[in-house]
């Protein structure tokens, strides 16, 4: 299919909230894997981008959203059979990142952090956070550079500073990542 985005869409930054996971019914519906932390963000969609592996992108309207148990039942306007949604299946969804909330005070969101500058208090560059690893303890930084990599736990009293607008982050010396609690 064609990308049917108009160029204001194109030039937005978009931000992942779910992934469709496969066909549903006759009528084009689709099973989606929510990705989003955002309460009622599936819920309250109007307009999505679809992108596919292969970068093929599709603006469409939303016409109904259901949930149901850990995933969510979702029709589109541009799908009205199971061939058309089957050609989409594996496509994340994203939405603008004008419309995403702004995070509660001292938190961030994960495509605000990525591409950060990381440095120690002394100045010193780490490298650039790349990466976000999400384990069941904690989420682990990939900061990369200098052809080094670090895998910092994301725990407050790891960061000196977060300057989103700036496009970096202060930490504490990485001598301090591992002590008395370290495995």
């Amino acid at each position: 299919m064609p990308d049917v985005s108009g160029d204001v869409m194109r030039e937005t930054e978009f931000v992942t909230v779910g992934k469709i996971v496969k066909p549903f019914g006759v009528r084009g519906q689709v099973r989606v894997l929510s990705l989003t932390d955002v309460p009622g963000r599936l819920e309250n969609l109007r307009e999505v981008r679809l992108e596919t592996v292969s970068g093929e992108t599709l603006l469409t309207e939303v016409a109904d959203v259901r949930c149901e148990g850990r995933s969510y039942l979702v029709r589109f306007t541009a799908f009205s059979s199971p061939e058309e949604a089957g050609a989409y299946r594996g496509a994340w969804l994203k939405i603008p990142q004008s419309e995403v909330p702004p995070a509660p005070e001292g938190h961030h969101y994960q495509f605000e952090l990525i591409g950060l500058t990381v440095k120690e208090e002394s100045g010193n560059v780490l490298g650039v956070l790349e990466e976000v690893i999400e384990t069941p303890a904690q989420h682990l930084f990939v900061i990369r550079g200098q052809g080094r990599e670090y895998l910092l736990p994301a725990l407050k009293k790891m960061f000196v500073k977060v300057d989103i607008p700036g496009q970096e982050m202060i930490v504490v010396p990485k001598e301090e990542w591992s002590g008395d609690d370290a495995v």
